[in-house]
């Protein structure tokens, strides 16, 4: 454990996640990033899409909506191959458990058709809430239409998605360009989970999300494991997000009896004031038993976007 750390030892950590519908993690392949990430990847794919998000999504975009908070998360993890130019980013889309490899990044206001080269397109497809908030019914139809998603574009327009149902997702925050705690904090924790996770079973674990076991999102006995931006809460560093994928398994205590479905599956667990000697831990507790670690628990998030607190 880093000595001479400020950190926050005081407060009650449950209820101290910020609330969001979901959370887009935009792989860069970078590990830090600049304090404001919309001004950082300049020329990059991954700079373009949180950009373009906050143009289309924040104050005076029209796909403005205060009940539908998508928290935009830069990490380390790196981009699809396919993304070699400032049109297209990669991004994993939590509780949806998706990785979307090829985001488009344009915005042509002009266009009124369904173009795969346009951000709108994604937005309708995947972050657009699956229906308004009661107070919004005073809308327009037409106006509620088009701040409601359309799933079947997932299908039809983004028909390379990855469904992530059995590999778990470890996210640390390690946003030096914000505050040093997490920065100093992330790199240890980083190489703690990856020890051992090792150790107990996932042959594959890393940033590394495309190139079949040896790398891939969701493949047998791997772990996503990667640094991400601020999140908020750093006077709790270190500040650790789970993600565990809707379909993996646990083993059963009862002799005889086979795997059953993890108790945490397609839920988001975050974890604040984690130091290295808890590592273990929470991969035994969290990923392998399904059980949350009631002293260091911010907060959660389940499969319907639905806010967990104890």
């Amino acid at each position: 454990m880093p000595e001479g750390l400020p950190i926050d030892h005081e407060h009650v950590l449950n209820g101290t996640m910020v609330g969001y519908a979901q959370q887009l993690i935009v792989c860069t392949g970078q590990r830090n990033w600049t304090s404001r990430i919309e001004d950082d990847g300049k020329d990059q794919g991954w700079g373009n899409l949180v950009r373009g998000l906050k143009s289309l999504m924040g104050r005076g975009g029209p796909y403005l909506d205060p009940f539908n908070n998508i928290l935009v998360t830069n990490s380390s993890l790196k981009p699809s191959p396919s993304t070699t130019n400032h049109s297209t980013a990669s991004a994993l889309l939590f509780p949806a458990f998706k990785y979307i490899p090829s985001i488009p990044t344009s915005i042509d206001p002009s266009s009124t058709t369904n173009s795969p080269t346009n951000l709108k397109t994604f937005i309708r497809a995947f972050l657009l809430p699956k229906r308004l908030h009661a107070t919004q019914t005073s809308l327009s139809q037409s106006k509620q239409t088009s701040l409601t998603r359309t799933p079947e574009l997932q299908s039809t327009h983004f028909p390379d998605t990855i469904d992530i149902s059995h590999s778990p997702t470890i996210l640390i925050c390690g946003h030096s360009g914000r505050d040093k705690r997490c920065g100093i904090m992330a790199p240890v924790l980083e190489t703690e989970f990856q020890r051992v996770l090792r150790g107990v079973g996932f042959d594959s674990v890393g940033s590394e999300i495309e190139g079949g076991v040896s790398g891939g999102v969701d493949a047998p006995n791997h772990a996503n494991v990667g640094l991400i931006s601020h999140v908020g809460g750093h006077k709790y560093a270190g500040n650790v997000i789970v993600y565990i994928p809707p379909k993996m398994m646990v083993r059963s205590s009862g002799s005889g009896s086979g795997p059953t479905l993890h108790p945490l599956a397609g839920k988001g667990i975050w974890y604040g004031r984690v130091e290295p000697k808890h590592v273990q831990g929470i991969v035994d507790e969290t990923v392998l038993g399904g059980r949350v670690v009631t002293d260091h628990f911010r907060g959660g998030i389940d499969r319907n976007g639905d806010i967990l607190r104890l």
